[in-house]
């Protein structure tokens, strides 16, 4: 007989879960017991919000879950946050927290850390949350939650185990790790779908986060289409750096809502077709009128934001091996005269002119500068204007090596931890976050973290003093400048402090060569840099 504590550590384990991103607590020591002998890798964070964005990044790079584990109340309330991006991201996550005793919950005694009802709290950030009140049930809880993640749309999982619970005896039986796969399209749904395309003349394809796992059946689909296609952030590198099809995110701007707009057959592959992606103007502009063929692994995304004329539930990589091959055996198709994707594509890049955009053109030479200098890394970015730019600007060589929290949930403060994340994540792969003087003082003391660890971030400043992006907007709003006027720390003395390096950059040239410093260094002097750069608005 083991307890349920150390059963769950097996389970870790046996599910492919190497790391953790924990702070102990009174109530979560019992979480430990067997800790030593485990092959868990474990991460202590400076702040459970931290901790989340942490496992963010490190499922982001990667596709796999990490777990936290983390204290009742106030550790469950600051983790919340970031599951709340998760959530709006479909990143898989794992969350196992502690609770009061069985015989106390929701009886309002005051006890140490106490919610009404935490579960509930946290219900609302989760796929699913559960009280464990039964520790022989926790295998089964457990094969829930990978269910999720392997065939479901993923988000986070929160598991809560009384403390009354985590040391009561399990049967110690040997471990049984389901085999999950997600559901697929039904054929007759796959012939429609590959007769639609095989007639359009003007097709095109919308390519979101859930193609991330499949790069190379999107670039056998949109090729043997020969259509433009648009790629979501959380699709960056999906085509790889310079496909000619590839049109990127484009989808807020006039040309790119033209093209959409002249389609007559557009295929949505694993997007949510939500505002932040298509619509950043927020004026509604983005209008399809061809017939909309939409494929995702969640049936209820399917008829969100906008109504398909056909849906196809299943995985999307699936969905497009199942079209292409079809599409190959369509005599018609091989008749491409008007199609000339490749030539749509290049007309509509023309007319972006995105390097000439005044929103754009400013952070151009520095983007330039973060690929060239390291163009194997993984660029992991906060809410700054580089990183708004690089939405639009950024090519990538393969997907998970760009995201971001510009958009969707929009939390300011990840891109420190959750780059953390990544560098755990895929220890061989340099890693940027960019970030600005604002956005990083929310998780500033993480970079404690990132040195306990050695890793050799390069963590790029965008020293506007202050809200930049803020400012602007109240700006072209006609609204004085409240509240977005900060002075930024001295970060020479707090990299200092923390035992990390510093350097100014002052021109893109400047910043490569602090980029590619910042990854010399044998392993056990590795720590990573602080680069500044001074912008301005």
């Amino acid at each position: 007989m083991i307890t349920c504590a150390q059963r769950l550590l097996d389970l870790l384990e046996a599910y492919g879960i190497d790391t953790v991103f924990g702070i102990p607590g009174v109530h979560t020591i019992e979480l430990y017991r067997g800790f030593d002998t485990s092959p868990l890798h474990h991460i202590t964070p400076r702040h459970e919000q931290g901790a989340g964005f942490m496992a963010d990044g490190y499922a982001r790079s990667t596709g796999k879950p990490a777990a936290c584990f983390i204290i009742t109340g106030p550790g469950m309330t600051n983790i919340a946050t970031a599951m709340g991006q998760a959530l709006a991201d479909s990143i898989p996550m794992l969350v196992i927290s502690g609770v009061n005793r069985r015989d106390t919950l929701g009886r309002g005694q005051g006890r140490l850390h106490e919610l009404p009802n935490q579960q509930q709290t946290l219900a609302g950030v989760s796929v699913f949350s559960h009280t464990l009140l039964d520790a022989n049930a926790l295998d089964e809880v457990m094969a829930r939650a990978f269910a999720v993640f392997q065939s479901a749309r993923p988000g986070p999982v929160h598991i809560e185990i009384p403390l009354d619970v985590m040391p009561q005896p399990v049967n110690d039986a040997p471990i049984r790790v389901p085999r999950f796969y997600p559901p697929a399209a039904s054929p007759a749904a796959l012939d429609e779908a590959a007769a639609w395309l095989t007639e359009a003349r003007r097709p095109l394809i919308l390519l979101g986060g859930g193609c991330a796992n499949a790069a190379a059946s999107a670039r056998a689909l949109v090729e043997r289409l020969d259509a433009p296609a648009m790629t979501t952030i959380n699709a960056r590198g999906v085509l790889g750096v310079g496909h000619p099809l590839d049109l990127g995110n484009c989808s807020s701007l006039p040309a790119g809502r033209e093209l959409a707009l002249k389609a007559d057959v557009v295929l949505a592959l694993g997007t949510e077709l939500g505002e932040t992606d298509y619509d950043l103007v927020a004026d509604e502009g983005f209008i399809l009128e061809g017939r909309l063929i939409r494929v995702d692994i969640d049936p209820q995304q399917l008829a969100r934001n906008r109504l398909p004329d056909l849906a196809l539930l299943g995985d999307v990589g699936e969905v497009m091996k199942g079209i292409a091959e079809r599409l190959l055996k369509a005599e018609r198709l091989s008749d491409r005269a008007g199609r000339d994707g490749i030539v749509q594509a290049d007309a509509v890049r023309q007319r972006l002119a995105l390097r000439e955009r005044p929103d754009v053109a400013p952070y151009a030479e520095w983007l330039d500068a973060l690929r060239q200098a390291l163009p194997e890394a993984t660029i992991v970015g906060d809410s700054t204007g580089p990183v708004y730019a690089g939405n639009f600007l950024i090519d990538m060589p393969a997907p998970r090596r760009w995201f971001n929290a510009a958009t969707g949930y929009g939390t300011l403060g990840y891109a420190l931890p959750a780059a953390i994340g990544a560098a755990i994540a895929v220890p061989e792969r340099p890693v940027i976050a960019l970030v600005g003087d604002g956005g990083l003082m929310f998780t500033l003391s993480e970079l404690a973290t990132a040195r306990d660890a050695s890793l050799p971030l390069a963590v790029v400043i965008w020293n506007n003093q202050g809200y930049g992006e803020i400012r602007r907007y109240m700006d072209s709003h006609d609204v004085a400048r409240r509240g977005v006027e900060l002075t930024a720390p001295e970060f020479s003395a707090l990299a200092q402090g923390f035992g990390c390096e510093h350097r100014y950059a002052g021109t893109p040239e400047a910043l490569a060569e602090a980029l590619q410093a910042s990854q010399r260094g044998s392993q056990k002097m590795r720590a990573p840099t602080l680069i500044e750069v001074t912008a301005k608005d």
